[in-house]
């Protein structure tokens, strides 16, 4: 039987769950309605913020879902591949600075000779 690796949403695996964990869904739900509400922030903006974490986080299911919200919230093709290439600059930058760690390190497995 070939399985897809991400499965499409259906209506039973949302049975499932709800079925499984009731409380923490609904939870989820109240939260994700909060977040994403008027505020300081406008719609097309939390949109375009979702899309590019979702990116980080490299969800399958934000990323097409976000990014159709980012479109439906007024936010242009150009303004999503931008989200989305700022996502990529602060990945990779966490990975260059967080390249001191092994840095040090290796100083203290090989200390430089002070002379």
């Amino acid at each position: 039987m070939d399985q897809a690796m991400y499965p499409n949403p259906t209506p039973e695996i949302a049975r499932k769950r709800a079925e499984l964990a009731p409380e923490p869904l609904t939870a989820f739900k109240a939260f994700s309605k909060a977040v994403f509400a008027p505020g300081a922030l406008d719609a097309q903006t939390k949109q375009l913020i979702a899309v590019a974490v979702a990116h980080v986080t490299q969800c399958p299911y934000c990323i097409k879902g976000h990014t159709e919200s980012a479109a439906r919230a007024g936010a242009t093709e150009a303004q999503i591949m931008e989200a989305i290439w700022v996502a990529a600059e602060m990945r990779a930058g966490g990975a260059y600075a967080h390249s001191a760690l092994a840095l040090q390190t290796l100083e203290r497995l090989h200390p430089h000779d002070p002379a």
